[in-house]
This record gives C-alpha cells, structure tokens and sequence, in this order.
C-alpha cells in the first residue's frame, strides 16, 4: 500500500477537525465527555448560568492556560513552543464552537440509538485526532504536550504518562462536579468508558495512520526551525 506522502502538516489541520467534532458528538450523546474535556466542560456549565454567552471554546483554551502552567511548574523549563501550543488550543477552541453550532447547540440528541452512534463516533474520532497530533512537529494541544514534555523530562513512555495524566483529569472532574453541582455533571459510564479506552484506541489509530501515510513534513525547513 502507497502511502501517501508528506502529512505531517496536514495532520495538524486533521488533529484539531477531528478533536473539535468528536468532543462535539461526545457532548451531543450526553453519556459524559472524556476525562480531558470534562474539567472545562463542567467549568463552563457554571460559568454559563452567570454568563450565558461565554462558550465552551473559550472556556476550553482559557482552561488550557492554566493546565499549561502547571506543566512548566512541574517540568521546570519555558519554550517558545509552549505558548505556541496555546495559540493552537485557541483555535481548537474556536472549531469546537463552530462544530457544536454546526451540529445545533450544546443540548444533547433525544433519540438514543443517535446518542449510542454518536458517542462511539465521538471516541474514535476523538482518538484519532491524538494520533494525528502524536506525528505532527507543528503546536500541539496543551493536552499532548503535556504528556510528551512530562515523558520526555522523566524518561518514562508516552503511554503510561498518559494513563496517569487521564487518570488525573478523572479526578480533578469528579472533584469539579461534585463541588459545584452537588453531583455528576458530564460525567457518566461514558467517561469512565473513554478513561479505560483512550489510550489503546489512540495506539491502534496510530497504527493505522503509519500504514496510510507518511509523516515526513512538508516544509523541512520549518521543522528545523520550530523544534
């Protein structure tokens, strides 16, 4: 199979796309939002009762702020790349909200064989999306970075810093929802499905995607120059 060649731009445009609409479905079936899109996603549904016309985009980047320096805390060191990375999370916080609009609002689907699709679409997608971002040099979300830059610094692999860090997210959106609403607010069985899914369904995406295409970039100068 021939793959196709140079993709490692593209992957950044498919990883931010395809986030954006597989966090969007997961929203729309309302069986609870992955671990990493819950902590914003309860922080915006209290926001919203005070200010209704703040979104759930602008709620995820300013969240991703934050997320971004506790990482530099913890690992210690500041790139230039960082506050890339957060340009990229602004963006992604604008697709989500075009996406949700595209897709009528924030209020879930009624019918449920629509909700059960469109949450197992959501994950996939959502999964597929990382992978994308795993083989792009260009920004990724503070999410990814996280990950890569806490593995990198302590040596450990990519796949068991990530358990631990959707673990934490778990937990911070459990105490979220729990202090704020009382009780379980976009966390459901299908948070708890995403959590033990996620990451091998992101590895066998990413196998996938090895077989399809070819990672090599476009602009080898401006791979040199980013990293």
């Amino acid at each position: 199979m021939k793959k196709i060649p140079r993709f490692a731009e593209a992957a950044w445009i498919c990883g931010i796309i395809f986030c954006a609409f597989g966090v969007a479905l997961t929203i729309k079936a309302d069986f609870g939002v992955s671990m990493i899109a819950a902590p914003p996603y309860i922080l915006h549904a209290k926001i919203s009762e005070f200010f209704p016309s703040f979104s759930l985009g602008t709620t995820e980047y300013c969240f991703q702020g934050v997320l971004l320096l506790v990482m530099i805390a913890v690992v210690r060191r500041v790139r230039v790349k960082y506050f890339l990375c957060f340009l990229t999370a602004v963006i992604y916080g604008k697709v989500l909200d075009l996406m949700l609009l595209l897709l009528g609002g924030g209020q879930p689907f009624e019918q449920m064989p629509v909700r059960i699709v469109c949450f197992v679409a959501g994950g996939v997608i959502t999964s597929l999306a990382i992978a994308f971002f795993f083989r792009t040099y260009l920004p990724l979300q503070i999410y990814e970075l996280f990950v890569t830059e806490c593995a990198a610094v302590f040596n450990k692999p990519n796949e068991k810093v990530k358990y631990i860090f959707d673990g934490g997210c778990l937990l911070v959106s459990v105490t979220l929802t729990l202090v704020l609403f009382k009780g379980f607010k976009g966390i459901g069985v299908g948070t708890v499905i995403l959590t033990l899914a996620n990451a091998p369904v992101i590895a066998g995406c990413g196998k996938l995607l090895d077989k399809c295409f070819d990672f090599s970039p476009l602009s080898p100068k401006l791979e040199k120059k980013y990293k």
